[in-house]
């Protein structure tokens, strides 16, 4: 299968979902059931299912507001939900908070970067890195060998991630003084850091122009065959969606309107009512 090639999606027997073939064999890495929240009477988000396979790619997409980053806040926990199941890895995750979520295996990038602007690139990546070191606080004060040993294996990583967006030479650089698309670049290498099971990229093409979104495009799919990972993305540049995504989730006003293949989304007229416009009468 060449990069560019998507897998096709197939029904699997322990509910009615789809997943790729490479995965229909596998436990699902996300499972969402019935999941939603509600705002004084509001119902941001309601009856969200949906399931992704281990080394799937998956898009949310919706208009603004439809509640596509609510979703991705249901899954880290940045908000309780009202109701409803999350299975990760196949545990539900009701019970555990942002920071226990990350180290069960999701991991996610904002609209909006947030970097540690004063901190340099591989600062930036290492720091997500503290809870797989073992050294104890009497090594790091002493700088006992252990401290040294880990450091360098930190450092031997981080640049190891770098090299994906090919951005070693700028491991020294404050992430505050790199451009635009490269601390978009940089939030996904320290998400990465963490070693997901379940990437969450919200909008990471914004401000990119084609071709480093066309370079974003192979980059994703990089990871996902090097880290054999999940990735789940929010994105309104609908060409990268299309191109990328083997299936496709269609928020609107909180509601799953659409699931399929992107040749399905595109196809389905609620959904090119609702996001990509009411077709024109002839």
């Amino acid at each position: 299968m060449t990069q560019k090639e998507k897998a096709k999606l197939v029904p699997v027997s322990r509910e009615p979902a789809l997943l790729t073939e490479r995965d229909a064999d596998k436990s699902p890495v996300l499972e969402c059931i019935d999941l939603g929240i509600t705002f004084g009477g509001l119902k941001a988000v309601d009856n969200f299912n949906v399931t992704i396979g281990r080394t799937e790619i998956t898009g949310l997409i919706g208009p603004n507001g439809a509640g596509k980053t609510t979703v991705f806040n249901l899954l880290t926990k940045v908000y309780q939900p009202t109701h409803g199941t999350i299975l990760l890895n196949g545990k539900d995750i009701h019970d555990l908070n942002t920071a226990q979520v990350n180290r069960a295996g999701i991991a996610r990038t904002f609209q909006n970067i947030r970097l540690f602007g004063d901190m340099t690139v591989e600062q930036n990546i290492t720091v997500a890195m503290d809870t797989q070191m073992h050294y104890t606080m009497p090594e790091g004060i002493l700088r006992l060998p252990r401290f040294w040993k880990e450091e360098h294996v930190m450092h031997e990583r981080a640049m190891e991630l770098l090299s994906i967006f090919h951005m070693e030479d700028l491991a020294n650089a404050k992430a505050n003084s790199l451009p635009y698309g490269a601390q978009r670049r940089l939030e996904i290498l320290r998400a990465l850091a963490t070693n997901p099971s379940l990437l969450l990229l919200d909008e990471p093409a914004a401000g990119m122009n084609p071709s480093e979104t066309a370079e974003l495009m192979e980059n994703i799919r990089s990871i996902r065959d090097t880290f054999k990972i999940a990735v789940l993305l929010i994105e309104h540049d609908m060409n990268l969606v299309m191109n990328i995504c083997e299936g496709i989730a269609v928020l609107n006003f909180g509601h799953v309107i659409a699931k399929g293949t992107p040749e399905d989304i595109q196809n389905n007229p609620e959904v090119i009512e609702a996001y990509l416009g009411k077709q024109k009468e002839a």
